[in-house]
């Protein structure tokens, strides 16, 4: 390499006008202008519009310059001048000035690319992600990946500041029941038995706690063989803390102390503290799930006393059968929504169950609604008042089993904030859910704990674990974020004798127990103190933070939707050799 770099291209202003300097980067455009040619070179730091005056660079450098296309690299020598006056590019940091090059170095050359890398968002994305290093030079992506890295530096300086410990876990671990499938890693010198890859690394950590290291963080790489969605990814990257010696204040305190060096430091805003908490079962009844987003209003209203005795078919049926009768006040938005989208709302609910939705419009001369005739004038008053109807309001409603109804209004609820612009993606809303529910019953009617074995139940509820379990509130928390959660965690079992017991509930018995998680049982017994700890997602923290729709464009390499690498075309097949190694004999399942 002749021209070694010592500038970049999104370094230079009105200040190095005179300066010679010397540039590598990638060709983003050519354009040629009577003999003159423009080039924008680009890298990682910006872009700077290089010019080739065969005055300046000479015949064979000009030549050179008439013959290059988009992506290829080069190094250049040049003065820097200043743009002349009507030319300029107030987009660009660097669109005062501009550099005549006197020398030029191809380093390599380029194939046409399959799509414009600098406006690939445009592009179908299994063409992007089949070109992921093409994909990667977008502006957009390079923000991404220059943030999350910028972030992983201040979360990491946060707890090095406040005296925690990173400490790497095993990623080839033991195959343990923690809610999704794992992915399993045959062992060549170990015929018939299998590795699994860390769903997370919960059990190391605890007994990190056990081994005294009081404070441990780790930016832990962890994997799920389960069902992809855009916020979800096979192999995802975790914060994962824990302390000992705590209780549940201090886990959430240190957490929201992180959030406020990130807010303040990466998106240069306040963040009041405490955060704000609701527990569980307020916010299952207000917004209808367990990760609400705030940034709006439009809370789900309790209404089945209020048609108790009525004679409304459907209502009535539904609360015959231990259902619930619930809606939302869509105030003010009878202007913004049509009868088409009322009507649409009964096709919305049927993914989640919804059989259908019922809707009052508040209208100045009075409700207007199918359903208005079957009710009566006392029940009619009573909604009315129990919703705050006004007129310019649409009322809607469901009626059905409980966790229906809650699936159907939260994601209605979530609709109409989104279609009716009730909130910005600048607007953040960042809270706590505590208070969750330690156990519920899976198809077949059995126990079955809906956090993770290794939670404890709340120090109050201890005794219940003899009698209603399913009254037994745990020490969990979530942290969420627009309606996303973000982090989650909890104090834990410290206790070998209540972790066998959590583990008899569920139908795990003593031999099972011992196979499973005899390390952690073991470990428990040699003074584990009491601790808790928190996993936050980053890849999704970091598409919340910059306001993105899909996790994928803030992961270098990412899975498709059916967990696949486009990129590499994995998962492949291997050879009989390599499977003959491993003692595996496939199967023909077509």
């Amino acid at each position: 390499m002749k021209i070694k770099r010592n500038s970049t291209c999104g370094s230079l202003n009105i200040e190095d006008a005179g300066k010679t300097v010397k540039l590598s980067g990638w060709v983003e455009n050519y354009r040629d202008h009577g003999g003159i040619i423009f080039i924008d070179l680009y890298d990682r730091w910006g872009i700077t519009q290089i010019v080739f005056d065969p005055a300046v660079s000479g015949k064979a450098s000009h030549e050179i310059a008439g013959s290059m296309r988009s992506q290829y690299v080069i190094s250049v020598q040049g003065e820097v001048r200043k743009r002349p006056e009507g030319s300029e590019n107030t987009k660009l940091s660097t669109g005062f000035i501009e550099v005549y090059a006197s020398e030029l170095e191809v380093l390599n050359e380029s194939k046409t690319p399959p799509f414009d890398v600098y406006h690939a968002s445009v592009v179908n994305e299994e063409l992007r992600l089949k070109y992921r290093y093409l994909d990667l030079k977008n502006p957009k992506l390079q923000k991404s990946m220059i943030f999350r890295s910028d972030l992983l530096n201040t979360i990491r300086n946060y707890f090095y500041k406040n005296n925690f410990i990173e400490v790497e876990t095993p990623i080839l671990t033991k195959s343990t029941p923690e809610g999704a499938r794992d992915y399993l890693v045959p062992s060549r010198v170990n015929p018939a038995k299998f590795f699994a890859l860390p769903q997370s690394p919960q059990l190391f950590k605890q007994m990190l706690m056990t081994a005294g290291y009081d404070k441990y963080i780790q930016i832990a790489r962890c994997f799920r063989d389960e069902d992809l969605r855009a916020d979800r990814q096979p192999e995802f990257t975790q914060v994962d803390l824990e302390m000992s010696f705590v209780e549940r204040e201090d886990i959430i305190s240190t957490v929201e102390g992180l959030f406020k060096e990130i807010y303040e430091t990466k998106l240069r805003k306040n963040l009041a503290l405490p955060l704000p908490r609701i527990t569980y079962d307020e916010a299952m009844l207000k917004y209808g799930c367990d990760a609400p987003d705030l940034r709006f209003g439009l809370e789900i209203v309790e209404l089945s006393d209020v048609f108790q005795k009525t004679e409304f078919a459907v209502f009535k049926g539904a609360l015959a059968s231990n259902g619930v009768v619930r809606g939302i006040n869509l105030k003010g938005l009878g202007t913004q929504l049509t009868r088409k989208d009322l009507d649409y709302m009964t096709d919305f609910v049927k993914p989640f169950r919804g059989k259908g939705v019922a809707w009052i419009r508040m209208n100045d001369d009075g409700p207007q609604s199918p359903i208005i005739k079957f009710f009566t004038e006392e029940e009619s008053s009573a909604l009315y008042k129990k919703m705050n109807a006004e007129v310019g309001d649409v009322l809607i409603f469901l009626a059905d089993k409980e966790k229906i109804v809650c699936s159907c209004l939260a994601e209605l609820r979530k609709f109409f904030g989104k279609k009716c612009s009730l909130y910005t993606e600048n607007d953040l809303s960042l809270l706590w859910i505590v208070d969750f529910p330690m156990f519920g019953s899976n198809d077949k009617g059995k126990p079955e704990v809906l956090h993770h074995p290794f939670t404890s139940p709340k120090p109050e509820d201890m005794e219940k674990l003899d009698a209603d379990i399913y009254s037994i509130k745990t020490n969990a928390y979530d942290i969420v974020l627009n309606g996303h959660e973000v982090g989650g965690g909890s104090i834990r079992i410290h206790n070998s004798a209540i972790q066998r017991k959590i583990f008899e509930i569920i139908g795990i018995d003593k031999e099972s127990g011992e196979r499973q998680f005899g390390y952690l049982l073991e470990a428990l017994d040699y003074g584990t103190p009491p601790h808790g700890g928190l996993a936050l997602g980053l890849d999704r923290l970091v598409m919340l933070l910059l306001g993105l729709d899909s996790i994928r464009d803030v992961i270098a390499f990412p899975k498709t939707q059916k967990a696949t690498c486009m990129l590499t075309n994995a998962p492949s097949e291997v050879s009989s050799e390599q499977l003959e190694e491993l003692f595996i004999e496939t199967v023909n399942i077509e």
